[in-house]
Order: C-alpha cells, then structure tokens, then sequence
C-alpha cells in the first residue's frame, strides 16, 4: 500500500516540527514538504501533488478559507484537513463550507492528527469534539446561523468607508492578517468576490448605511 502523501502547512516553525516529528514516525504517512503562508501552499500543492493538505486556517498572506476554495476548483481530488487554535464559528464554517475534509484543533493529542490524515485520505470527515458539537447543533437547529459575526460586521462598515487593510488593522486594533482573514470570510459569507461588491451586498441586506 502507498504511502499517504502529505503537504504540512503552518506559519508557527516549532509548531511545523512538532507535528512533523510525529507524522514521521507514522506508518504509511510521508511528508512530502512543508509550507508557511497561503502562496507557498500553493504553489507547493500544485508542485509535489501531495495526497492531503494539511493546511493552517490562519497563516500569512491568503488565508486557509482562501487557500481552500482556490484548491478546491484546481484539484478536486485533494484532500484538505484544517488545522487551527481557533473554534470560533467564522473559522470552523468558513473553512468547511470552502471544502475542508475536516478540522482539528491544535489543542489535540499529535496522534490525534495522525488518525485524522488516514480519516481524510479515505474522503472521511474527520472533527474535534467540539468542533463536531457546532456542526451537530447547527445541522438540528439548536445554532442560529448568522450571516455575519459582530467582529466582521465591524470590518464591513470600515471597509464602506473606504478603510484599507491596514486603516481597519489600527482602527480595530488587530493585525493586518486577521482584517484579510475577516474580508476573506466577509466575501465568502455574502457570495462575492470583491470589496466593492461586498459592500453593496452589506448596503442591500441592511447591515451597512450609506
């Protein structure tokens, strides 16, 4: 049997060692390279073709949303396991929603990502416990889905005033990868695909005034 071939992504480096300590000692997984922002993911996935991604929801540059629906539309067969430090519901649905196999928190054992890579290269979704009470609630009702999260209805006003990354960055007080994290998810919520077009989106639905 092949091994399962695998692309690691995260922008932390001792994170990165870590796991990949523990995926080489793994019985028919291979690392097969690793990558620390979106770019990089991409060009690596197009590159060496890996198996399963192994892919950061936040990182430099695009984020793993991002990451996700581009690979989605270029490689359908690829399997994407999201890896985060975050629950929060904008990174849980976000990701999944774009095409993510699974999700796993960063919090979990490191043979917990082992067993949730052979998951995902069998086309199995693979959740932490946590992560799955979200999806369980929200799929019986329990969850409301709101279209838009107080954090990024606050990055969409600032947008409609014509703020840049960096303006809602200082405005808001966070950094400039969490705002294209916020606009990436913003775009995605709305089904759009610029900042113009989520504006006039946010105008139409009432969540932003002119």
């Amino acid at each position: 049997m092949d091994s399962i071939r695998v692309l690691l992504t995260d922008d932390h480096p001792v994170v990165r060692s870590g796991i990949r300590a523990e995926l080489d000692g793994a019985h028919g997984i291979e690392v097969i390279g690793e990558a620390s922002s979106g770019d990089e993911v991409l060009r690596l996935v197009e590159e060496l073709r890996p198996d399963v991604l192994v892919l950061d929801v936040v990182m430099p540059g695009m984020d793993g949303v991002e990451v996700t629906r581009i690979l989605r539309e270029r490689f359908p067969d690829l399997r994407i396991l999201a890896l985060s430090a975050y629950d929060e519901n904008e990174y849980v649905f976000g990701i999944l929603k774009a095409g993510a196999t699974g999700y796993v928190l960063k919090e979990e054992a490191l043979d917990t990502i082992v067993e949730a890579i052979r998951a995902a290269s069998r086309g199995e979704t693979w959740l932490s416990r946590r992560v799955e009470e979200k999806v369980v609630r929200r799929a019986i009702g329990e969850e409301e889905e709101v279209p838009l999260t107080e954090r990024e209805l606050e990055v969409l006003r600032l947008m409609a005033k014509g703020l840049s990354n960096k303006e809602i960055a200082r405005e808001l007080s966070i950094t400039e990868r969490t705002v294209r994290f916020h606009v990436g998810n913003i775009l995605g919520k709305l089904g759009v695909e610029s900042r113009t077009k989520a504006v006039v989106e946010g105008v139409s639905r009432g969540l932003v005034k002119m």
